[in-house]
Order: structure tokens, then sequence, then C-alpha cells
């Protein structure tokens, strides 16, 4: 698992430790992480001993040449996500996000790994206006980051289409959960609210997402692992449309604050209105349906960073507020 320590790849990586999916049960899991600001063995059992963590990074060819081979799968959740950080400086997405997807393609390659998943974004899509994207449709990203998600898997496209590599790609849309890193929406939103601050709302707020709870996105990607096709695409979605500041008003009732606590700040360059994809493909073909509704998964994760403040207080001192 690379980025295995970071938000979505962490809690993966709890999920094939606590076997949660019969087929992949009692599997012995690597995690390649260069735990950066977005990723912490605090996320991780690492007194497990069917999990191995090797700090570094997926650019280092070198070192996935020594630690690929006799791994039977790969799951590729290492990037730099974060929008507003590729609007300050867009090269360390391109080199994590691009170099990396290619570098590490190419030791799979070499390293006969039998199968591949790639964990892009919505994202690559651009602004949607009306309807669903397709997996099929044009990619029209609008941000750094959302450009080097684009270019990866293109890069991820070549390999499948030049060396017959069986990798499939996923395009999720916006995760949440326990354990997300707190400059993201929802955790910035919380902890600020818990900790009786205001919260920035870019713009007018009417920015619309689809928001996806990190255990259905996990539970789909096993799906894409095990029953996807090589070379195939499959977006990820629960279907649950929310503007900004509908997504803030949900969160000041959950921490009963009102909307005075909400603070407008400018809006963010080439800020994408909406987003939305269509699901037809993993919902009938690999058999995915979204277990965890908005309403409670909300719930679940204003509960937790209330109850989990040793986790996140640390990681806040050290925040960058990129809103300011």
């Amino acid at each position: 698992m690379t980025g295995g320590a970071g938000f979505i790849g962490s809690h993966y990586v709890r999920g094939l430790l606590a076997d949660t999916t019969p087929a992949l049960a009692g599997s012995e899991v690597t995690v390649l992480d260069k735990m950066t600001y977005a990723g912490t063995l605090g996320n991780l059992p690492v007194d497990d001993p069917r999990l191995t963590v090797v700090r570094g990074d997926v650019c280092d060819a070198k070192l996935l040449s020594g630690l690929l081979p006799g791994h039977d799968a790969v799951v590729h959740f290492a990037a730099e996500s974060h929008v507003d950080r590729s609007l300050i400086s867009g090269a360390p997405f391109i080199t994590t996000n691009v170099l990396g997807t290619q570098t590490l393609l190419e030791a799979c390659r070499t390293s006969r790994v039998a199968r591949i998943v790639h964990v892009s974004t919505d994202e690559v899509y651009g602004s949607v206006p009306s309807g669903s994207r397709h997996e099929d449709d044009l990619l029209l990203p609008n941000s750094p980051y959302a450009a080097s998600k684009a270019a990866s898997d293109l890069v991820v496209r070549a390999y499948w289409r030049s060396h017959g590599l069986d990798v499939s790609t996923t395009r999720c849309s916006n995760n949440y959960g326990a354990y997300q890193m707190v400059e993201k929406a929802i955790p910035l939103f919380v902890t600020n609210l818990l900790d009786g601050l205001e919260v920035p709302l870019y713009g007018d707020g009417t920015q619309v997402r689809e928001w996806l709870h990190v255990a259905d996105h996990c539970r789909a990607i096993d799906l894409v692992l095990l029953k996807g096709d090589a070379g195939e695409i499959y977006n990820i979605s629960a279907g649950d449309e929310l503007s900004n500041r509908d997504l803030v008003g949900r969160l000041l009732d959950l921490c009963g604050a009102g909307w005075d606590r909400v603070r407008h700040v400018d809006d963010r360059k080439a800020h994408d209105q909406r987003y939305s994809v269509n699901t037809t493909k993993i919902r009938e073909k690999l058999g995915f349906e979204p277990r965890i509704s908005l309403a409670d998964g909300l719930t679940e994760v204003v509960n937790w960073y209330r109850d989990n403040r040793w986790w996140w207080e640390p990681l806040r001192r050290r925040r960058v507020d990129l809103t300011s």
C-alpha cells in the first residue's frame, strides 16, 4: 500500500488487517509511506505482526525494486492531494503524483506484480454544470492537483496498453471519516468548532460536492482489486450531493454552534462549482452499494474528533492555515 499511513490508505490497511473482506483475510500488508505532514504512524496498528511499515518515497526506484518482489498486489494511494497547497506550489504534485506513479508502475512491471489498483479522484473531470461524468468522458482538470492526477491516470493507461499491466483506476468523490488530516474541509470545520473558533467558507458557499464515507470507499477498492478488469476505470461515489454552505450548516448543528462562527473568505482560484460522477459501472458490474448515509457518517465523524483530541491536536498545532 503506497501512502498507507495517510487518511484513506490507513483506513484500508486497518480493514485488511481486521479481515473485513473474507477474500483477503489473512493478508500480509506492507505500507510504503514518506511520512510527510499527511501520513503518521498513529494511523496504523504498528504492532500487528502482519504489518510491515517502510518509510520511503514512491519516487525511489531503487527502494521499490527491492521492496516489491514477492507482493501479489499493489494499491496506490500515495499522492499529494490538497488543492490549496497545489495552488501555492504545483511542483510537489507533479513529482509525486505523475513521476511517482510512473516509477511505481515501472517497478511493478519489472517485479511482475500481478495486480495493481491506482486510486484517483473525480476532480480530473473538472466542474460539472449538470448531469454526472462517466469514466470515458473528457478530462478537464482545473487545479495543479487535479491536473497531476489526470496525468497519472494517463500514465496508468499507457502502462496497461504498452506493457499489459493488470491495473485498474478508481475515481472517487470527496471522502470523509476518522483520521482525516485537519486541513481538509470536514475535519477543519469540526476541530475549529470544537475549539470555539471560526470556520472559513469560500465565497458564497454554493459549490457542490458529493461526499463518500471512507469505509464505503475502501469497500469499493476491494471490489475493484478483486473483480475489476485491467485497463478499466471505476467511478466511486455515494451520490450524496451537498453545497459547501449546507455542509457547514450541518456541522454547526452537530457541534452546537451558530452561523456567527462562520468567516467568509475569498474564493479559491478556479474553484470548481460542482463535481458529480456516474457510478453505474461499479454498481452493475462489481455490485458496489454504499452503506453509510451522510447523516449517520457526519454524526460519527464529529463524535470521533470530539473523542480523539489526542490524535488531532498535535497535528493541528503544526497545520498551515491555507485560507487565511
